[in-house]
């Protein structure tokens, strides 16, 4: 797997405590328990985490190196959570822009043939509204974004004037065999370094853009939010709505 500068690949979960305001920190060095003691690698906790079904609190959460316990959400945690999680979306500022895009710019072209052999070609796609994803399989807010990802290709289905493409640096044996447990819905272009470093410069993951139908980039941004997701939905919308009243 190429190394990849930059890669977002850090969680990280801050909890304000009290009126004493102490923040603390888990990292992919903070000891994290189960109730009985347990001991969770970085990469068994984390995924568990990013399911959306485990919380994280801290022991002692005065102390700033204290450690954690990691457990399951009842039913009632579960749709707190999900409430929360909702909220913040809704509420969330607009993400940062990339480096590597300027709202207003024409995107540059590329054409590619999907996982399924199919092609690709951003200037036949003029016309309707094209999402792009560049992402890798180790990358883990790369992996914690699809089920929102997939949600957002769910609300559009109906729709021939949106397009999801998610370029990814991965091989095609690479890509089918995480996709057996994890699926994403977005058409998939394998061995895609070339289009994002060679065509666009991309060394921060994910990445993702949104394209109207004339072929401007009307949304970007690198890494991963609250409000990423919310956005990228805004900003489909928000071409759809200038798509059907191009004289406002």
């Amino acid at each position: 797997m190429k190394k990849i500068i930059g890669c977002y690949c850090l969680m990280l979960l801050c909890l304000v405590v009290g009126a004493q305001k102490v923040i603390v920190k888990i990292t992919k060095t903070s000891i994290v328990k189960d109730s009985s003691g347990l001991n969770y690698p970085y990469a068994i906790w984390q995924k568990l985490f990013q399911t959306g079904n485990y919380g994280i609190k801290a022991i002692d959460p005065a102390n700033v190196n204290t450690e954690f316990i990691i457990y399951k959400y009842n039913e009632a945690q579960k749709r707190i959570a999900d409430s929360l999680k909702s909220i913040r979306a809704e509420h969330a500022p607009k993400p940062v822009e990339s480096k590597f895009f300027k709202t207003g710019d024409k995107l540059t072209q590329f054409s590619e043939r999907d996982i399924n052999g199919k092609k690709i070609s951003i200037k036949e796609l003029q016309g309707k509204v094209v999402v792009l994803n560049f992402w890798f399989v180790n990358c883990p807010p790369c992996r914690n974004e699809i089920p929102e990802l997939n949600k957002l290709v769910d609300k559009y289905q109906d729709s021939n004037n949106v397009v999801f493409i998610a370029v990814s640096l991965d091989n095609i044996a690479y890509i089918k065999e995480f996709l057996k447990t994890q699926p994403f819905k977005y058409r998939i272009i394998d061995d895609g370094g070339f289009v994002a470093q060679k065509t666009y410069g991309i060394n921060l993951y994910p990445t993702h853009v949104v394209v109207d139908t004339k072929g401007i980039i009307r949304f970007h941004t690198s890494g991963l939010t609250s409000g990423t997701i919310k956005w990228i939905d805004k900003t489909i919308e928000s071409c759809l709505a200038d798509a059907a009243n191009p004289s406002l």
